[in-house]
């Protein structure tokens, strides 16, 4: 419930009910029709009784509901064939040895063997990308070292709490909390229990925000971080030896566009969602995406579930016919795979495959690093807004995150500096 002037702020448990009633749904997970008599978890049928909450609040929570029994009843018809689903593994690519924490990691690889078309890299991110194409989805084992994933986590979870100390100021002062919000959590801000924090690429982040642009505020003076843990991750994952840049190359070229980069941060207590893609099918992947577990996923932390093979043109055709019934038999006989996955794995994934993320039955948060990059080959609205702070949209490509962090390596503090402090709302 958003307070009014004067009342306490409110804290980290009752914020993500402020933001769901701050602006819109996914557009891929609206518009499910639940079958009758599904059987599942006591689910609320309404919010709250009080005069702070509109029609539209009611029907917002209505519609949450109903895609929550949806959920349910898909969950139901994923394990009709077998009672568990199994989980993603990771890919063996014959004739290519890998080691460390990816196939470009050691720093005693010579020149011959991490660059040009025939070096072992390049091999090796060539039959995964021929992978990803095939099933729509690969996982890639110790993508991040334990230390880079450990120094993140903190990072994201310390920019959670600072993003919502911010909403908490915007509130006291009768600002604008809706884009404020729409800058820290994006589209996706009425989530309860799971958000996409996007994330600053400035040393100290969401800090940096206040000291930039509100330099009287009490966050100002929040001290600035020695350490940058975010650029020191994407230097391991697409630096010059990052794991995964030749696979982002073989994939959407170094004129790929930089579409998001955020952190997927889901609560004990969140619920499932909705199977879906992404976005609207085209022909050409436009879209690849990155989930980089930065501590264990469990299945009791709620690890998102992939169907192999379902970013094909049939299977689109099958399961946005409008028919439930028809839509009820792609799930049930999809090939679906749980990314149960130790920190530092990772599972890249084109954007037009079925997906659902599960409920975090756990008492740990669960925190995915998550950026994706745009295939230059498909032009025009992709129909799907990523998860990115306005100010980096259509700015960057692979490229020009790749000489970024060369710059980064070569002693540069603020390799992004050029991009500017994206915070926009004063």
């Amino acid at each position: 419930m958003t307070p009014s002037r004067g009342t306490p702020a409110p804290t980290r448990t009752n914020l993500p009910m402020l933001l769901l009633l701050l602006s819109l749904s996914h557009p891929f997970a609206t518009g499910f029709t639940p079958p009758p008599n599904i059987q599942g978890p006591a689910i609320p049928t309404a919010l709250p009784s009080t005069s702070s909450f509109s029609a539209s609040d009611l029907l917002y929570q209505d519609q949450q509901n109903a895609l929550l029994r949806r959920a349910l009843h898909e969950q139901t018809l994923l394990t009709s064939q077998t009672p568990t689903i199994p989980p993603l593994t990771s890919a063996k690519v014959k004739g290519v040895t890998t080691s460390g924490t990816g196939f470009a990691s050691s720093s005693s690889s010579s020149p011959s063997k991490t660059k040009g078309k025939n070096s072992s890299a390049s091999r090796l991110a060539a039959s995964q990308a021929r992978i990803v194409q095939k099933d729509g989805v690969i996982r890639i084992d110790s993508a991040l070292s334990d230390g880079a994933c450990e120094a993140l986590r903190r990072y994201v979870l310390e920019q959670q709490r600072l993003a919502e100390e911010a909403v908490n100021e915007y509130l006291h002062e009768g600002k604008d909390v809706e884009g404020l919000c729409r800058i820290y959590y994006g589209v996706e801000n009425r989530r309860v229990g799971r958000c996409d924090l996007q994330l600053s690429l400035l040393r100290g982040g969401f800090v940096r925000d206040w000291k930039d642009s509100s330099p009287t505020s009490p966050l100002s003076s929040v001290e600035d971080m020695e350490d940058f843990p975010l650029m020191d991750a994407l230097v391991e994952l697409l630096g010059e030896k990052g794991t995964l840049r030749h696979l982002y190359e073989q994939l959407v070229t170094p004129q790929g566009e930089f579409y998001e980069l955020a952190a997927v941060i889901t609560d004990p207590g969140s619920r499932r969602q909705t199977i879906h893609p992404d976005l609207p099918w085209k022909p050409i992947a436009p879209l690849y995406v990155i989930f980089v577990a930065l501590q264990d996923v469990t299945v009791e932390m709620g690890p998102t579930c992939f169907l192999l093979g379902t970013h094909t043109e049939e299977v689109n055709e099958l399961f946005n016919c409008g028919d439930v019934a028809q839509k009820d038999e792609v799930i049930k006989n999809a090939n679906g795979r749980l990314s149960t996955l130790k920190r530092g794995d990772c599972v890249l994934f084109d954007a037009r495959t079925l997906h659902c993320g599960n409920a975090n039955e756990s008492t740990e948060t669960r925190a995915l690093f998550n950026f994706s990059f745009r295939n230059p080959r498909v032009t025009g609205d992709l129909g799907y807004k990523g998860s990115m702070r306005p100010g980096y949209e259509k700015a960057m490509t692979l490229k020009d995150v790749h000489e970024a962090l060369n710059a980064y390596e070569g002693g540069d503090g603020e390799p992004f500096a050029r991009y500017g402090n994206d915070y926009l709302v004063v």
